[in-house]
C-alpha cells in the first residue's frame, strides 16, 4: 500500500493541470475567483475539510501564526464530521496520485500542506 503523502502533492488551482496530478481535489471552501470549472479540472471538492471561517480569519489577521494555525486546524480535522471525510481522502490517496488544489498564494503555509501531512 502506498503512503498518501508520498503520492500526494499540493498545487495552486490556477496552475495548468499536469499529467501526473492523478485525482484533483479542491480543498478551499470557496470556488477560486475567475476560474471556470472546466479550466480547474477538479474531481472532488470536500468542503468539510476546509478550515472554519473563524480559524481562517484568525490566521489571516494580525495574530495569525502558521504553527498555531496548524495545531488549531488539526484539532478541527479531528472532529467527527471532518475526520470521516479525511479518512475518505486517505483512501483515495492510497489508490494513486492525488493533488490537493488551493488558491492560496503561499501553498507551503496553507491548510493544504497540513492536509497533505495528515495523509
Amino acid at each position: 500500500m502506498r503512503r498518501g503523502s508520498d503520492t500526494t502533492k499540493v498545487r495552486r488551482v490556477y496552475e495548468e493541470p499536469a499529467p501526473d496530478d492523478g485525482l484533483r481535489v479542491l480543498v478551499d471552501r470557496l470556488w477560486p475567483r475567475g476560474l471556470s470549472k472546466e479550466a480547474a479540472h477538479v474531481d472532488e471538492w470536500p468542503k468539510a475539510l476546509t478550515p472554519s471561517p473563524e480559524l481562517r480569519r484568525w490566521y489571516h489577521g494580525p495574530d495569525g501564526e502558521y504553527e498555531e494555525f496548524r495545531r488549531r486546524y488539526e484539532a478541527e480535522l479531528a472532529e467527527p464530521a471532518a475526520a470521516e471525510v479525511l479518512e475518505k481522502l486517505r483512501s483515495l490517496a492510497a489508490e494513486g496520485p492525488l493533488t490537493l488544489l488551493t488558491a492560496s498564494k503561499d501553498p507551503d503555509h496553507s491548510h493544504a500542506t497540513v492536509l497533505r501531512s495528515l495523509l
